[in-house]
C-alpha cells in the first residue's frame, strides 16, 4: 500500500466520521474532504471541480423543478385527497398505501422531493386520523428509499453506475432494468413494516382513532389545541385608556397574561379594511375596536374592567377566528427550520409572516407557556390566524415550516389548471427516457425547462425547490472515486475482494461487495 493510497483510505475514513458525528452539515464534511484532497495534490483542480458539472448533479437538479411542477399545479394534493379517501383512519391501511404511492412517485423523481411533498400531506393525514404522526414518518422514509430502486433514474446511485458502464464501453441499462428487482424490495419492505416494523415505532400519545371522525373543524381545532375557556372578544369602549396605544405601549401580555390576537376596526370608522387582521406590536388601537383575546378567563376579565373593555358572549369566540376572510391554518417545523431553539418572540414570527400564533401542540400535548415564550423544536405544530392576502407567502414556505392544515380554502390559484400540463410534461420525460431518444440528463433538463416555460413553476420557486445540500454533498464526494482510482485505491480492493472471495464464487464477491 503507497503513501498516497493510505492518505485517500485516511482523508476518506475521517469524512465517514463526520458524517456518523452529525457535527458539521454533510454538505460542508463533502466540501473539506474535496479540499483536503485538493490541498494534499491528490486531484487537480479540474479533477476536484468535475463533479458539479456532473450529468448526475444536473439531472437531480431537474427532477427536483420537475417534481416542484407537479406539487404547485396540485398534482401531490390530489393524490393526497385520493390516498385519504382510500386509506381512511385505519393506521394499516395508511402505513400501506401510504408506502406504495410515495414508492411510485420516487420511482421518478427524487427520495428527497418526494418526501418534501408528502411531509405535509401525511402529517395533515395523520391528524384526521388521530394518529401520531411520528408513527407515519419512517414509513414515509423507507417507501421513497425502496422507490429509488424501481427505475433507472429513481436513484443517484443507480445514475452513477449506468453512466459508469457507459464510460466503460458496455451496454447501459434501460429504463426499468431494475424494476423487477425493486419491485420485491418494495413488497418486502411494505410487508415488513406492516406486520413487523410498525410494533418498534414509537407509540402514539392520544387515543385509538375513531374510524368515524370528519376532518377537524375550527372548533375541533380549539379543543385539540386546549382554547375553549381561553378564548374571548372584547370591544374597546369610547373611555377606554387604550386608546390612541398600541400594543407594545399597552404592555397587556406582561400586565395582565392576556394576548391580543387579532383586531377589528368597526364598520362605521371610514377605514378602508374592516376586517380582523392578526395583531402585532405596532397596532394601533381604536374607539370600537373588536379584540380578539387569549388568556385565562379571570384574568380577561380583570383586564376588561381595568381598561374599559366590553366582553362579548364567549360563544361567539370560535366563530372570531374565521370572521372576514380569515383562515385557521396549522403548521409544523422542518427538521432545518431556523425557529428551532427560538421562540416566536426572539424571531418576530408575527411581524414577518403577518400571523398571529395562537397555540403550540408537541408530540400531541399542548404546551402551558404563553406561546411567545415557548422555546421552539423540530416537529411542534402551531396554530395560526392568517389573513387570505398572507396565506400565499405560508404557502411559499418550505424551509422553516410547511403548512399541513388549512381550515378556510382561498380561492384555487391559477396554477391548478395547469395541472395535465405538469402531468404531460413528466409523462413525455418518462417516454423519452425509456426509449432513449435523448440521454437523461437531457431529457430531465428540458422537462425543467417546460415546467418553468408553461409556468407550472416560477424560477424562484424552482431554484427554491432544489435541495443544494444533497446536490452539493455528492458533487463534493463523487472526486473521492476518482481519487480512489487515480491513486490505484480502487484497484486494491477490488484485487483484495477477489483474492480472498473468488474462491467461493460470485455471490460471495456480491456479499462482500
Amino acid at each position: 500500500m503507497t503513501f498516497e493510497i493510505l492518505l485517500v483510505f485516511s482523508i476518506l475514513a475521517a469524512t465517514i466520521v463526520l458524517f456518523i458525528s452529525d457535527r458539521l452539515p454533510l454538505d460542508l464534511v463533502a466540501i473539506l474532504a474535496l479540499l483536503t484532497l485538493l490541498l494534499c495534490g491528490v486531484l487537480t483542480v479540474d479533477e476536484a471541480l468535475a463533479g458539479f458539472s456532473d450529468s448526475i448533479v444536473l439531472t437531480m437538479a431537474g427532477l427536483f423543478v420537475v417534481g416542484a411542477g407537479l406539487f404547485q399545479t396540485g398534482i401531490a394534493d390530489l393524490l393526497s385527497r385520493q390516498l385519504s379517501r382510500m386509506a381512511g383512519s385505519s393506521e394499516i391501511r395508511l402505513i400501506g398505501a401510504i408506502m406504495v404511492l410515495v414508492a411510485l412517485l420516487s420511482a421518478f423523481i427524487s427520495s428527497t422531493g418526494t418526501v418534501a411533498v408528502f411531509l405535509p400531506v401525511v402529517v395533515s393525514l395523520a391528524l384526521r386520523a388521530q394518529i401520531s404522526p411520528a408513527r407515519l414518518m419512517m414509513p414515509l422514509a423507507y417507501a421513497s428509499l425502496l422507490g429509488g430502486m424501481l427505475t433507472l433514474i429513481g436513484t443517484p446511485p443507480n445514475i452513477v453506475v449506468n453512466n459508469q458502464l457507459r464510460s466503460s464501453g458496455v451496454e447501459p441499462f434501460n429504463f426499468f432494468a431494475f424494476t423487477p428487482i425493486g419491485l420485491v424490495m418494495l413488497v418486502l419492505g411494505v410487508g415488513y413494516m406492516l406486520l413487523v416494523g410498525r410494533r418498534l415505532l414509537r407509540n402514539p400519545a392520544n387515543e385509538a382513532p375513531d374510524p368515524a371522525s370528519p376532518a377537524p373543524t375550527p372548533v375541533d381545532l380549539m379543543s385539540l389545541y386546549g382554547l375553549p375557556g381561553n378564548l374571548f372578544r372584547a370591544r374597546v369602549l369610547p373611555n377606554s385608556p387604550l386608546i390612541g396605544q398600541n400594543l407594545a405601549q399597552a404592555n397587556l401580555r406582561a400586565r395582565f397574561q392576556v394576548s391580543v390576537i387579532a383586531n377589528q376596526p368597526p364598520q362605521s370608522a371610514g377605514r378602508t379594511n374592516d376586517r380582523p387582521e392578526p395583531a402585532g406590536p405596532a397596532t394601533l388601537l381604536a374607539s370600537g375596536d373588536t379584540l380578539l383575546l387569549k388568556g385565562p378567563g379571570a384574568k380577561v376579565a380583570e383586564l376588561a374592567q381595568d381598561q374599559q373593555l366590553e366582553l362579548v358572549p364567549a360563544d361567539e369566540s370560535a366563530d372570531a377566528l374565521l370572521a372576514g376572510g380569515q383562515a385557521v391554518v396549522e403548521i409544523v417545523l422542518t427538521p432545518r427550520s431556523r425557529l428551532i431553539g427560538q421562540t416566536v418572540r426572539s424571531m418576530r414570527f408575527r411581524d414577518r409572516y403577518r400571523v398571529s400564533v395562537i397555540a403550540i401542540l408537541r408530540q400531541g400535548a399542548t404546551m402551558n407557556k404563553p406561546t411567545s415564550q415557548v422555546e421552539l423544536r423540530f416537529g411542534d405544530t402551531l396554530l395560526v390566524i392568517v389573513g387570505e392576502k398572507q396565506m400565499a407567502i405560508l404557502n411559499e414556505e418550505r424551509d422553516d415550516f410547511v403548512v399541513i392544515g388549512q381550515h378556510r380554502t382561498p380561492e384555487a390559484q391559477p396554477k391548478s389548471r395547469r395541472a395535465p400540463v405538469a402531468l404531460a410534461i413528466m409523462l413525455a420525460m418518462l417516454v423519452v427516457i425509456t426509449i432513449e431518444g435523448l440521454p437523461t440528463v437531457t431529457a430531465v433538463l428540458l422537462a425543467a425547462a417546460a415546467m418553468v416555460l408553461t409556468g407550472c413553476v416560477t424560477m424562484k420557486d424552482a431554484y427554491r425547490a432544489i435541495n443544494w445540500e444533497s446536490l452539493v454533498l455528492i458533487a463534493g464526494m463523487l472526486p473521492m472515486a476518482t481519487a480512489l482510482e487515480k491513486t490505484g485505491g480502487m484497484t486494491l480492493i477490488a484485487n483484495s475482494l477477489t483474492v480472498n472471495l473468488g474462491g467461493f464464487g460470485p455471490l460471495a464477491v456480491i456479499a462482500g461487495l
